[in-house]
């Protein structure tokens, strides 16, 4: 079978792997740093196996976590408590 490939890289990334509890729940967090991804981080929410791609501007748009991470508002309002102080 012939592939098309559009990029097979290799790169180096920084991995943070960060578990903390919140009012009524736990969150097991992998943060990974590279550059691709222009100053944004893919987080990995390993409970439920969810990710995106996120920056500070993605934390500020309405809902946005709760659809991606699939979380009720209280329990996304904690996460992005938390993604502030990393990110910024």
């Amino acid at each position: 079978m012939e592939r098309f490939f559009l990029y097979d890289d290799v790169e180096d990334t920084k991995t943070r792997f960060v578990s903390f509890t919140g009012e009524s729940q736990r969150y097991d967090l992998a943060i990974l740093q590279s550059g691709r991804f222009f100053g944004k981080v893919l987080v990995l929410d390993m409970q439920l196996g969810r990710f995106a791609i996120l920056g500070s501007d993605d934390l500020e748009e309405p809902g946005y976590l709760e659809q991606v991470y699939n979380r009720p508002a209280d329990e996304a309002q904690e996460l992005r408590e938390y993604l502030h102080e990393l990110i910024g």
